[in-house]
């Protein structure tokens, strides 16, 4: 138990109440040890010096006065920030410790290294302001952290060192902005014992998806060595996302991404005059995830602990010790951007044409924005930045704050999610895509450039001025309906963008979009992969799947996952993924794909849909879907996801391709699987009642079924007038459908474009009395109006029927 007149306290005696006392990082650490220790959650020993050790480090050097006055003339414009930083630091370089103070100190680091079980025990070093962490600022990264400490001497500089801190240029500038009066905010330094990380693994958690608020998943990156790299994104991390909902059930995975970073470098021990240092990873760790799944699901399951506890979105850092293979967390605090943002408006936007893909890397925040590129080396040339360009630079820390204010957006070479650039684009309001690794080398000052982070995951660097749309969601804008209304979604990167929707699950997810985007491998091409003739696509093929001894693993793996996005964004609202629907065309253009299929005239109405799973031709490949689906349903624990067929030209090819199915561990009815078909045929309508016995729902394919009934190719230029999805034609099949879908008691629905592209047509279907409407996010609001409207209309008119009649 501390002294409660010490100038130091041991962590385990702290609350998070004491943030007066110790500030926000040490507080949130004493709470941890205290409460969610015995909830499993490990956190490494360590004990604070207090807010009053500060102020007398500051009084017994005689230096209040001074820095008032240093500060006065800078806020006075008499003194450059970068002069007056500098004075104040060595105010306090240049002190003496307080004899109590520095007693205090070493004689509870020895007795923590006594603890540890060694002498002068490696300690980090950190800063932990008493104003940090609120809910309107998160103060990352203003002051300093000092690893691998040990020995007192070591250990009294680095104090020092972090009381000077507390007056970098950055964290000077930071609370100026944040309007926090310099001389109220004291610094309560933490020393906690080291987690031999350098011989294992780091990197920081978000109990938060970072970019879109979506509050169900654990959002974690992961490198090698110590965690610093990973904080200031000199180092491109691993990147795993986790399904929150799920993790409760032991039997379940319910690990929904996994991305290998290139991780080029790790930090270590160095020595006493340099305690850390970087040099490059090996091969073999860069071709390795840092992270086992079990460890993972424990970092994930610590993540919902410690929100819980704390009752709010949680930014996390974690280390995993080398020697021990022990996980810790070693920091926690609230999250800031995402936790403030308005729940019922959010914008969304849509590229409508754009120039030749320059750079991706990973998306921060869903925005675009067209400018200028000033690209820039260092922050010392913060003269030369231009105000409102796009700034280019390799990597950022918090020196690059004052530049990054003054940006339209940010693009970086190096960095993930948790990165210093990502943290601080998203506190800004940027957009911003991070790791790109070779922005600086493409991209040039005074070029014009397109910043898109609206398609998703990854976000793309387009050449010149794009074409692009803006519109404003707004939630207290949606009427509640009987008729539902679904969302298509087919890229796994961009779903979580719609989680805020009131929808009433996803009416179509395309596995080919996964398939083409996430694999980019024909399934048969890994199922024989060794036959291949193709000697530069099987070479790409190994390239892409490296890590993987078993080839079809890969796909199955990827494109479980992939859908797992999907169906976790509305979680547990029902999920239609539509089994793969590429036409040969387009499968051969997959790698390996020219070897496996036929070169047909006219692929459309070809060899497609429901005719290949059976077929010997692709049997194999159908059989790793169907494996992914399980994997998806019974592994990953996604039991709301529906099995849709394509294109089932008649009952006995469904009797067929359900027999296939159930050979390869999809029975329609067992673990409460359901089975839709597709209604695109004209055969699908005139033999509904017969469809519906062996499927559980139609779902109507507008597209097709236009282009089958009328007879119109829907690619055709010189026939596009005659294409019309509210031909008189087309709608009798889809008023006749829906009535003997009704009649069989089978749900039906519509995925196809025509009430996104025309939200009238929506009265049309809800006069027809259809169960559901599945149309693209960004027309989900007008068609829910649209369709409220037609219910609300129906209601009046039997009204009005009525009292007629009486």
């Amino acid at each position: 138990m501390s002294d409660a007149s010490s100038p130091v306290v041991w962590f385990e005696d702290l609350r998070r109440v004491d943030v007066a006392k110790v500030g926000g990082k040490n507080s949130s650490l004493g709470e941890m040890i205290q409460t969610l220790g015995q909830q499993g959650v490990d956190v490494p020993a360590g004990f604070a010096t207090t807010a009053d050790a500060y102020w007398n480090y500051v009084d017994e050097n005689g230096i209040r006065a001074a820095m008032t006055e240093l500060i006065g003339k800078w806020t006075s414009g008499k003194a450059s920030l970068p002069e007056t930083g500098e004075a104040i630091r060595k105010l306090f370089l240049h002190g003496e410790w307080p004899k109590a103070t520095a007693d205090a100190i070493l004689k509870t680091y020895h007795e923590l290294s006594k603890r540890a079980g060694r002498d002068n025990a490696s300690v980090a070093v950190r800063s932990s302001a008493t104003a940090e962490d609120l809910p309107d600022a998160s103060f990352a990264g203003q002051q300093e952290t000092y690893l691998n400490i040990a020995g007192e001497a070591s250990l009294l500089d680095a104090c020092r060192r972090c009381y000077a801190s507390l007056f970098t240029d950055r964290a000077i500038s930071y609370r100026q902005t944040k309007g926090f009066d310099h001389m109220k905010v004291a610094l309560s330094i933490g020393v906690q014992q080291m987690v031999r990380s350098d011989i294992g693994g780091s990197g920081v958690m978000f109990s938060i998806d970072t970019e879109t608020g979506f509050d169900k998943v654990v959002l974690i990156n992961a490198a090698w060595g110590l965690g610093e790299n990973v904080v200031q994104g000199t180092v491109d991390p691993d990147e795993y996302q986790v399904f929150k909902p799920l993790l409760g059930d032991p039997s379940l995975r319910p690990i929904i991404a996994r991305k290998r970073g290139a991780k080029a470098i790790k930090m270590i021990y160095g020595t006493q005059d340099q305690p850390t240092r970087n040099v490059p990873t090996s091969k073999a760790e860069r071709a390795a995830l840092v992270l086992r799944d079990d460890e993972i699901l424990k970092l994930a399951r610590w993540a919902v602990t410690i929100e819980h506890h704390y009752g709010c979105a949680m930014d996390m850092e974690w280390a995993r010790d080398g020697d021990t293979g022990r996980l810790f967390i070693v920091q926690a605090r609230p999250e800031t951007v995402q936790s403030n943002r308005e729940a019922a408006v959010f914008k969304s936007y849509r590229i409508k044409s754009k120039g030749k893909t320059l750079v991706s890397g990973l998306s921060i925040g869903d925005a675009i924005i067209s400018g200028t590129v000033c690209l820039i080396d260092s922050a010392k040339d913060i003269d030369q930045f231009i105000d409102g360009s796009i700034l280019v630079t390799s990597t950022t820390d918090p020196d690059w704050v004052p530049i990054m204010k003054r940006a339209a957006a940010i693009v970086t070479d190096h960095g993930g999610r948790t990165s210093h650039a990502a943290i601080v684009s998203r506190e800004l309001g940027l957009p911003a895509i991070v790791g790109t690794g070779n922005a600086t080398h493409l991209l040039h000052t005074g070029q014009e450039i397109t910043v898109s982070c609206a398609e998703g995951d990854e976000g793309q660097v387009y050449e010149g001025v794009a074409d692009y749309a803006v519109e404003t969601l707004n939630m207290d804008d949606v009427p509640e309906t009987k008729t539902k209304v679904m969302l298509n979604i087919g890229n796994p990167g961009a779903a979580f963008r719609w989680w805020k929707l009131p929808a009433d699950g996803v009416g179509l997810a395309r596995m080919e979009f996964v398939i083409s985007n996430a694999i980019r491998i024909h399934p048969m091409a890994l199922v024989h992969f060794d036959r291949l003739k193709d000697e530069a696509a099987k070479q790409e093929i190994a390239a892409i799947t490296a890590g993987y001894q078993d080839k079809p693993a890969f796909f199955v793996d990827q494109l479980a996952e992939g859908l797992s996005r999907i169906a976790a964004t509305l979680y547990p609202k029902p999920v239609i993924v539509r089994m793969s629907d590429f036409k040969t065309n387009e499968y051969a253009g997959l790698l390996g794909g020219a070897e496996f299929e036929p070169d047909e005239e006219n692929p459309m109405i070809g060899f497609r849909g429901a005719s290949r799973y059976y077929s010997p031709r692709y049997r194999e490949g159908f059989a790793l879907e169907c494996r992914a689906i399980r994997k998806l349903r019974n592994e990953l624990g996604f039991r709301n996801v529906i099995i849709m067929i394509p294109f089932c030209r008649s009952v006995s090819e469904a009797q067929k391709v359900l027999q296939v199915m159930a050979e390869n561990g999809l029975r329609r009815g067992e673990d409460g699987l359901q089975v839709y078909v597709m209604c695109e045929i004209p055969s699908n309508v005139i033999l509904a009642k017969q469809f519906a016995e062996h499927f559980d729902g139609f779902s109507i394919g507008s597209n097709d079924l236009t282009q089958l009934t009328l007879g119109v190719d829907r690619d055709s230029g010189d026939l596009a007038e005659l294409f019309d999805e509210q031909d008189d034609a087309v709608k009798w099949m889809i008023r006749s459908v829906i009535t003997e879908a009704g009649k069989a008691g089978a749900k039906i629905g519509i995925c196809g474009q025509a009430p996104s592209d025309h939200p009238d047509f929506a009265k049309f279907l809800v006069d027809c009395g259809i169960d559901s409407i599945s149309v693209s996010p960004d027309s989900f609001v007008a068609v829910k109006q649209k369709v409220a409207e037609a219910e609300g209309k129906g209601v009046l008119a039997a009204s009005l029927r009525a009292s007629a009649g009486g």
